[in-house]
């Protein structure tokens, strides 16, 4: 279950916020600075309400933006094509800054807000270790 793992994995973490997950991935340090420029760019949103597609292969995953190109709605390409257990139309609901995997977040974060009439979403999908993510956000706080 993508959610449960993605919540229980980060949990320690959770309350350093983006400071905390470079704890584990060392490699990560010069990323943190520019999450915290992204962060008060973004007017200092610590959650977003965020959607997301995720397949295991690459090639499933660029079906689905394929699709999505063409103009199929994202939570109906996410029904259709997500792998993840999440099957509202993709929703994941509020995440906090902290609670997200660091690709998964950067992106989330990075990302304007939209709707699903107009969606805007990451292209090319985002790797992280469950696979692939094509990500919409549509609320920040």
């Amino acid at each position: 279950h993508f959610y449960k793992r993605l919540m229980g994995k980060d949990k320690g973490k959770g309350g350093g916020g983006a400071k905390g997950g470079g704890k584990d991935k060392g490699d990560k340090g010069g990323k943190d600075d520019k999450k915290g420029g992204a962060k008060e760019k973004g007017g200092g949103s610590s959650s977003v309400n965020v959607r997301h597609i995720l397949c295991e292969k690459q090639s499933k995953c660029l079906e689905a933006l394929t699709k999505l190109e063409a103009g199929e709605k994202f939570n109906e390409v996410a029904a259709k094509y997500s792998e993840d257990k999440a099957r509202n139309g993709g929703s994941l609901g509020w995440m906090t800054r902290g609670s997200m995997v660091g690709p998964f977040q950067e992106a989330a974060f990075a990302l304007p807000v939209s709707s699903l009439a107009n969606p805007h979403y990451t292209n090319p999908p985002v790797k992280t270790q469950f696979g692939y993510h094509i990500i919409m956000v549509e609320g920040k706080k």
